[in-house]
Order: structure tokens, then C-alpha cells, then sequence
């Protein structure tokens, strides 16, 4: 087998988004699954966007989503260096061979030119191309035109009546016509090459193997087999996955999800989850499990089960995904997550003691079961703490309103008031006690108690939720419940 060499090559002009996180997630699943090498290239020749900041976002965010890299511009490498702007002397000696062998050109057509070009195209139904107008100038003409203080792109002259086929791995044979391409610019006037210029020459020279990314890229794909054709390239494998839509079926933005990876993170989902999730964007496993590891990912991982047709970004699903993995995960790392959202929100002291963080680790396990990400423990825990509560709806106000429901509350609290400490394994056998002096059913006890205490009839332990309330805001609740029927707490 051929040595597999894939590429992440990202622009630093902002966060890593989701859609990137998954293109460089199933090169990553490919490489590790094929015995290959990852290689993370950055693409900055934006220079007014691009920034170093950037860059450390996407590093990190890669990182935090457990994707690794076996070459890049902080961990080396035989083919590098790693950044765009660091290997423009490269790309300035390929463009002097393309145009010594008349493979490109200078052009000095201003914007207001290619403009009307444009609008012309447009105007006989076609798509708009470059004219080749400076495709064959005089050396004259060139001189004229530098007199004038134009400042010249350099195209590549794209031959004529040429179909050129993008053999993918993941849509089959897709075909174009070298006709409706039109000469494109390879190198901008300031003698920076662009985007379809660098990436041939970078992912020849690191000798890529496997060129996947997403299906946008698809069209610029024969403008890249033109290239290395014409520097006496091999030509890549080619795959490109699926767009990702939202819920709607529409294109993808911040309503859909559509954020960077590290918002997630801010927002507490944990990156195994994500990873999970992402890799089901285009990707199907063989049976209808839906949770995986990393390694299990990588075990089942190939490109014969990457989706043609767009993938669905399901905001609720990632939820859910993202649920099983807090409910899966030790307790300490889901305390450890959660304490700083309480404490921005003022619900633990910037430096917990021994007992605050008891509280905290009572607070996790009360809510832990409730949450789809760790963020939402603040919102839960403030609608706990809230002073005013009310039935959730019409059947737990009827609850309310059952014959036994003073003498439970009343049984209930006689109970709990004598308890020297509020903590869970004491307060779990107070319901007990209550069903057998009352000799009623456990639903009968538990139900009327949860609506008085929360509103709602389903929902955390009980005997998690009394510590949090404390005994005051316990009595308070359970007061004004009793209160609400024309009863009295004694």
C-alpha cells in the first residue's frame, strides 16, 4: 500500500468552526485507520485576516478534540515549513517555470475592466470568465501598461477543449469542461499566489496522498488538476464530503449551530461527545449504534461509507450525544467542569472551601442526570433556588389538591426538621418512613413532595434536592404549598 499522507490545512483568519473541526477530524480517522501521516499546513496568505492568534485557537481547539498531527509548523516535520508565508520563495520558482514554458501570463486588466467583462457575460447568458485579453501582449504593450503604473496579476492559461475528470473517491467520476473555466489568476499583484495556486504545490511537495475536504471545494478542483498537470504533478486522491446542512435542510448557520469548536467547549460539552457527533455528519457506522469512542471511530473508519448527499446538523442530537457522555463520565471531571459556571455565577466563592465544595458535588449529583451540557447546571440550579415556584401544569396542581397532601407534607417535614444533618443518606429514608406511618404508596409520598418542592413531576432525587434547598427554603416551599390548598404546615 501506497504511504497515506492526508492534510488539514486551515486559513487562521478566525476560531475553528464546525465544519473545519469535521474535515480535519476525518482526515485524522483516515490517516490513524490507514497507518498514515496528518499533516496541518496553515494557509495565511490573507495577510490583512490572518493573524497568529488564529492559529493557536485552531491548534487548540484540535487539540481539545483529541485530533493530533504528525507534522505542522510547531512540531516539524521533513516537508516543511508548515505556513504559506514562510515558502513564497517556493511558490516564485514554480511561477517562473509556468512562465518561461508560457503556461501563465502577466495580466494587467484593471477591476473596472474585468468588471465590464463580467457584466458583458452575463448579459449573453453565460458565465462570467476571463477574456484572455492579455493572454498574447506585446512587449510594447506590457511597457505601456507598467508605465501606467499598473501593477500585474499572473494567470494560468487554461487549455481549451479539455474535459477534465476529478476521479473521487466519495462521488465516483465528476466531470468539467476546461472551456467554461476561463484563465484564473495563480498570483495576486502583491506576489502572493492564491488559494488554487499554493495548495498543488504544498500538497505535491508534502507528498499528499489523499486531498479530502468539503464538497465547496469541488469546483476548484479542476483548476488544481490543471496545475499539477502542467508542473508534471501526480495528481492526488481526491474526496469530498458531503455539505452540512441544518435541521431545516437549509444552509448552515449560527441559528443551526454553525459556531467555532471552542464555544462549545465554553458552553460544556465535552470534546469526546463532539467528536462523536461530528463524525456522524457524512460518515455512517456499519450497525445502528450511535456512541463511540475515538478508537471505535477509527476501527470502523473508511471512506466507502462517507455520504454522498448533504449531512444534517442536529443541534438536539448533539445534545443527546452530549448527555450520555456527562451522565457516562466520572463525577470529579463533571465537578471540576461545572465550578466555574457557578461561581461566575455567584453560587460558589472564587475559592471554595471543604464545604462549598461538598455543596458543589451534591449540586452534581442531584443534576447531572438532567443535563445535555455542563453550562445548564447554573439554569437548573436557579430555577432550584428560586423563591417563587409553581405547579408545572394542570395535573400537578390536581396533585396538590389530594385529600392526603397536608398530612404528607405535615409527616414529611416533622421528620426532616429533626434531622441534625441535611445531607442525602439522611434524608432518603424520610420517604420511607412516611409511606409506612401514613400507609400510603410510594407515589402517593414522592409526587405530592416533588411538586411542592420543584413545580414539576419529574425530575432529580428528592433526597438530592432537599440539601441543596437547605431546611429554610425546604419549610418555605412546602409552607406556601399547603398554603395554596387552605392548609397549614405545622
Amino acid at each position: 500500500m501506497e504511504d497515506v499522507r492526508v492534510r488539514f490545512a486551515p486559513s487562521p483568519t478566525g476560531p475553528l468552526h464546525i465544519g473545519g473541526a469535521r474535515s480535519a477530524l476525518f482526515n485524522y480517522l483516515l490517516a490513524r485507520r490507514l497507518g498514515g501521516k496528518l499533516v496541518l499546513r496553515i494557509e495565511d496568505t490573507d495577510l490583512e485576516r490572518s493573524s497568529r492568534e488564529s492559529e493557536v485557537n485552531i491548534m487548540d481547539s484540535l487539540k481539545w478534540l483529541g485530533i493530533s498531527w504528525d507534522e505542522g509548523p510547531d512540531v516539524g516535520g521533513s516537508y516543511g515549513p508548515y505556513r504559506q508565508t514562510e515558502r513564497l520563495d517556493t511558490y516564485r520558482n514554480f511561477t517562473q517555470k509556468l512562465l518561461d514554458e508560457g503556461k501563465a501570463y502577466y495580466c494587467y486588466c484593471t477591476e473596472e475592466e474585468l468588471e465590464e467583462e463580467r457584466k458583458a457575460c452575463l448579459a449573453r447568458g453565460e458565465m462570467p470568465r476571463y477574456s484572455g485579453k492579455c493572454s498574447n501582449l506585446t512587449p510594447e504593450e506590457k511597457k505601456r501598461y507598467e508605465a501606467e503604473g499598473r501593477k500585474p496579476v499572473i494567470r494560468f492559461r487554461v487549455p481549451k477543449d479539455q474535459e477534465i475528470v476529478v476521479q473521487d473517491l466519495v462521488r465516483g467520476n465528476v466531470s468539467f469542461d476546461s472551456n467554461g473555466i476561463g484563465d484564473f489568476v495563480i498570483v495576486k499583484s502583491d506576489g502572493i499566489p492564491t488559494y488554487n495556486y499554493a495548495v498543488v504545490i504544498d500538497d505535491s511537495l508534502m507528498k499528499i496522498s489523499h486531498v479530502m475536504r468539503a464538497e465547496e471545494h469541488l469546483s476548484n478542483t479542476p483548476r488544481q488538476i490543471l496545475i499539477y498537470q502542467a508542473l508534471g504533478f501526480e495528481v492526488p486522491k481526491f474526496a469530498h464530503i458531503s455539505l452540512i446542512l441544518g435541521k431545516d435542510r437549509t444552509k448552515m448557520s449560527k441559528r443551526h449551530g454553525a459556531t467555532s469548536v471552542v464555544q462549545y467547549k465554553e458552553l460544556g460539552y465535552l470534546p469526546e461527545a463532539v467528536v462523536n457527533f461530528l463524525a456522524l455528519l457524512g460518515w455512517s457506522p456499519e450497525g445502528e449504534e450511535e456512541i463511540f469512542t475515538m478508537e471505535e471511530i477509527i476501527e470502523q473508519f473508511s471512506l466507502d461509507r462517507v455520504a454522498k448527499n448533504p449531512a444534517v446538523f442536529d443541534m438536539d442530537k448533539l445534545k443527546w450525544i452530549n448527555g450520555i457522555y456527562i451522565r457516562k463520565t466520572e463525577k470529579e471531571r463533571i465537578i471540576k467542569l461545572a465550578l466555574p459556571y457557578l461561581q461566575k455565577a455567584d453560587f460558589v466563592s472564587k475559592k471554595p472551601g471543604q464545604e462549598e465544595m461538598e455543596w458543589v458535588e451534591l449540586v452534581v449529583d442531584a443534576l447531572a442526570e438532567s443535563l445535555s451540557a455542563v453550562s445548564e447546571i447554573v439554569e437548573h440550579l436557579g430555577m432550584l433556588k428560586s423563591e417563587e415556584i409553581a405547579p408545572e401544569n394542570e395535573e400537578a396542581e390536581n396533585i396538590l389538591k389530594e385529600d392526603t397532601f397536608p398530612t404528607v407534607v405535615n409527616s414529611f417535614w416533622q421528620k426532616l426538621k429533626d434531622l441534625p444533618e441535611v445531607k442525602p443518606e439522611n434524608v432518603k429514608p424520610l420517604f420511607k418512613a412516611v409511606t409506612k406511618e401514613l400507609k400510603l404508596g410510594g407515589k402517593k409520598v414522592y409526587m405530592p413532595l416533588r411538586i411542592a418542592l420543584t413545580g414539576e413531576m419529574h425530575g432529580p432525587e428528592l433526597f438530592y434536592i432537599i440539601p441543596i434547598l437547605g431546611k429554610d427554603l425546604t419549610y418555605k416551599r412546602l409552607q406556601k404549598a399547603v398554603e395554596s390548598v387552605g392548609a397549614q404546615l405545622n
